[in-house]
Parts: structure tokens; C-alpha cells; sequence
């Protein structure tokens, strides 16, 4: 069989799979998360949150606000270096993030097995 049909039959059944995956990953709404930082916002996401006092007397202050927590725990950026340390037998993550006027935030929680707890937000 010359290259240029088995390149059509190549092309042809990679177009097939490709449409048949795509269908599949749609219905079952699934999401590439394998990456660190996906990971734990992920798993930060799954658990019911609590906010401390700290958090709530920011939320007073209207620089900051619920929204604002839940968007930088879905498309924050996780910094490993302040992160993943033992505290009250949970463990502390930082997260990086903007607030509505585009200023940066930092948001500390601490991941229990079965909850999550918003300790403190701060500007950075």
C-alpha cells in the first residue's frame, strides 16, 4: 500500500478516536488535574470551608470578599515554599490570588482531613 493511504487510513482513524474521546470527556465533564498546584486547590475545593475570625473582620473591611476567596481557590497559584507545613494536625497551604480591584492577595488555609479553614487573608 503506497504512504499517501496509509497516511489517509492514519489521519482518518486518528480524526475517528479524537471525536469519540472528545464525547466521552464532555458527558463526564473530567479535567486534566495531575499538576501539583491542581491537585491541592482541587482537593481544597472538595471539603467544606469554614472561615475564621480574622477572615470575617476582613470581610468588613471590603477589600475582600467571599468571591474573591472561592476564585483564588480555583485559579490561585499554590507557593510550595510557604506551604505544606504541619499545623493544629492539619497542614498549612498559601495561596496566591487576585481580589476584585486586581490586587494581589494571599490566602492562608489549613487542610484538615475532612474540612477546610480560611485562617487569614493578607495583601500582599
Amino acid at each position: 500500500m503506497k504512504f499517501k493511504f496509509r497516511l489517509a487510513y492514519y489521519l482518518f482513524g486518528l480524526l475517528l478516536g479524537s471525536m469519540f474521546l472528545a464525547f466521552f470527556f464532555k458527558e463526564k465533564k473530567t479535567e486534566f488535574c495531575y499538576l501539583p498546584n491542581c491537585r491541592v486547590l482541587k482537593d481544597l475545593r472538595s471539603k467544606p470551608i469554614t472561615y475564621s475570625d480574622a477572615t470575617t473582620a476582613k470581610f468588613a473591611e471590603n477589600w475582600v470578599s467571599l468571591e474573591d476567596i472561592k476564585k483564588t481557590l480555583q485559579h490561585g497559584d499554590v507557593d510550595f515554599s510557604k506551604s505544606n507545613v504541619p499545623m493544629d494536625k492539619g497542614k498549612l497551604y498559601v495561596v496566591e490570588g487576585r481580589n476584585a480591584n486586581n490586587e494581589d492577595i494571599m490566602v492562608e488555609v489549613i487542610n484538615y482531613s475532612d474540612r477546610v479553614i480560611v485562617k487569614d487573608v493578607k495583601k500582599e
